[in-house]
Order: C-alpha cells, then structure tokens, then sequence
C-alpha cells in the first residue's frame, strides 16, 4: 500500500487553521490527534472506523476521543496519495452544517489554487 502524504490547508494569508486548532488542544488531545495523522499517512484511503469515517461530498473525519470530548479532522483526498486536512472540531452528536461547509469551501479553494492553499508540515503530520 502506497504512503498518502497528508498536507494542511492554508488561509491566502500565510496562517494554518488546523495547526492553530491543534495547538490550542490539551497535549493528550494533541497527542492522540497526532498519532490519527500518522495513521492516515500509513493507511490513506484503507482508514475505516473507528479511526476515520466518510461524510459527505469527498469529505472525511478523522475521529479522535479524549475522555467525553469527541475532537474531528476533516480531510479530504487530492489526487490518489495525498489527504488534505482541512478543519478541526470539538463536537457533540454530528458534525455541525457550519463546519462541514469550512471544509467544503477549503476543499474549493485548494482544487482551485493548490499551489496557494497546501501546507507541507516539517516532518510529515508531526
């Protein structure tokens, strides 16, 4: 199985909302976030739950729990090998219409103007 390089969405402006998002998080929920974005990098389309679900609309959560706080990633693939990760969220029930639309707007940006919108972080996911 081919390794999916998972890159970030990034604003025009230079600024990152998912490392900013990450970054706010208790380290235990940054923690387990993390080890969530290796997977991703290891097994790419082959994720399934409990890990990761589909949504709707090319548009995929990567599902983390901490405790009772259920933290979600949205993501979505560009091209066959590379997941985009392109919202964060702290949810309760489903997720909410308000960010299912911030990625699906990501999502538009980045199929428009890759070059503007994908951020490789050092290291890979870390």
């Amino acid at each position: 199985m081919p390794h999916t390089e998972v890159l970030l969405y990034q604003e025009e402006g230079g600024t990152v909302p998912v490392l900013e998002w990450l970054r706010s998080l208790p380290a235990q929920a940054q923690d387990r976030c993390l080890v969530r974005l290796e997977r991703l990098e290891e097994v790419g389309q082959a994720l399934r739950r409990p890990e990761a679900d589909y949504l709707r609309d090319g548009i995929y959560e990567l599902r983390i729990r901490v405790r009772n706080v259920h933290y979600r990633m949205l993501y979505f693939f560009y091209g066959s090998h590379v997941a985009v990760v392109a919202h964060g969220l702290a949810k309760r029930g489903v997720v909410p219409p308000r960010d299912m639309d911030t990625a699906l707007q990501r999502k538009a940006r980045v199929l428009a103007r890759p070059a503007q919108h994908l951020f490789r972080p050092e290291g890979g996911a870390r």
